[in-house]
């Protein structure tokens, strides 16, 4: 399960495997619990802020790498069984989080003033701060699509299955929180600042048309990546922190962050936490530009605090999704439209699940 989703129920289960009862062990003072994912972006997170953190303060650091959603911490915080201090949770978890009360607000008052002036409006909300901002992106595959050939450079030439053909993929719809949608509008001539509120009949009947030429809807970061460097895609829409990653192992890959759609993560402060002021304090550690700065080399996500620029290689930078020549180029998902919810009960995550359930069985 990609770790931007929101996890179904059974997965819970699993994941509060970490979080054992406060019984169960004794927190010290001096200790702090960080969720902070697995994988290469759980590496780039303990390197980046943990170690240096722990360096830093005396504050010992224990990293989770499972993920937090709203199920696991409605039960740490209604049952007042807080075991976790510290977590970093997908934009829309965030907003919710905030919302249902499982979050305490973030104390911007520690924070130095050039460090908070230079971090993305965006990326500041009441209940977090993001500590990387990432982006979906098209790839494409170099042997089949040379940089001296034409090459699709929107959306709208993506579908354009005749005039550039090769093998698409294109992420599934399956989670709601997170698809195909903003593509598929920019593919049907919506203006990029006219995405919202999203026409989801519109969306479909877009989807429509490209539906038969996708080879795989990918369900994960680490799939879409296993398809690229497997070269079994020629073209597609990825995380651009996967492919990075790829590319710098020399593979025949390039991006486009025309369009590109960009969102980040938050972390967040677990209401009635061990170590409340700890996580004030860590969060705050991993929002400074050198900190954001040590993480970006390490991972090809771009740093909320534009400061970080300063301090990362000019070559490296122009890689990145908040790098001053890209921001530009793409659009911020909209998180709060996909919370909403209508007359009918639903937000519009679940009518888009509900909707990409019927329509891809036919």
């Amino acid at each position: 399960m990609n770790r931007r989703h929101f996890l179904k129920t059974v997965s819970t289960i699993a994941i509060a495997a970490p979080y054992v009862s406060r019984r169960a062990w004794a927190q010290s003072p001096g200790e702090l619990r960080v969720q902070l994912y697995g994988g290469d972006v759980g590496k780039a997170n303990i390197e980046a802020y943990a170690k240096p953190f722990e360096a830093e303060t005396g504050i010992k650091v224990i990293p989770i790498t499972a993920d937090a959603d709203l199920v696991t911490l409605d039960l740490m915080v209604t049952q007042n069984n807080v075991t976790l201090d510290v977590v970093a949770l997908s934009p829309g978890t965030s907003l919710l989080a905030g919302q249902k009360g499982y979050l305490d607000k973030i104390d911007y008052s520690i924070y130095q003033k050039e460090e908070l002036d230079a971090i993305i409006d965006f990326c500041k909300q009441p209940y977090g701060v993001s500590g990387q901002v990432y982006s979906w992106v098209m790839f494409y595959n170099t042997g089949h699509f040379p940089a001296d050939k034409p090459r699709p450079t929107s959306w709208a030439e993506f579908w354009d299955v005749e005039k550039f053909p090769g093998i698409r993929s294109l992420e599934t719809g399956a989670y709601g929180s997170e698809g195909p949608w903003e593509e598929a509008l920019l593919a049907d001539g919506v203006p990029a600042d006219a995405l919202y509120p999203m026409d989801i009949d519109r969306i479909f009947a877009s989807l429509d048309k490209i539906k038969p030429h996708i080879r795989k809807w990918w369900e994960s970061g680490s799939e879409i990546q296993q398809m690229m460097r497997e070269k079994a895609v020629d073209i597609g829409h990825c995380y651009d922190g996967r492919a990075g990653v790829l590319i710098d192992e020399g593979a025949p890959l390039e991006i486009s962050r025309n369009q590109a759609k960009l969102a980040c993560d938050y972390w967040g402060v677990v209401k009635g936490g061990p170590n409340i002021t700890g996580a004030q304090k860590f969060i705050e550690f991993a929002t400074r530009a050198e900190r954001q700065a040590d993480f970006a080399k390490r991972i090809a996500y771009g740093p909320p605090n534009l400061n970080a620029y300063k301090l990362i290689p000019e070559e490296r930078g122009r890689r990145l999704s908040t790098h001053p020549d890209n921001l530009g180029r793409g659009i911020f998902l909209n998180n709060r439209w996909y919370t909403e919810i209508g007359s009918d009960g639903l937000s519009n995550t679940q009518r888009l699940v509900d909707r990409w359930n019927a329509w891809i069985l036919l």
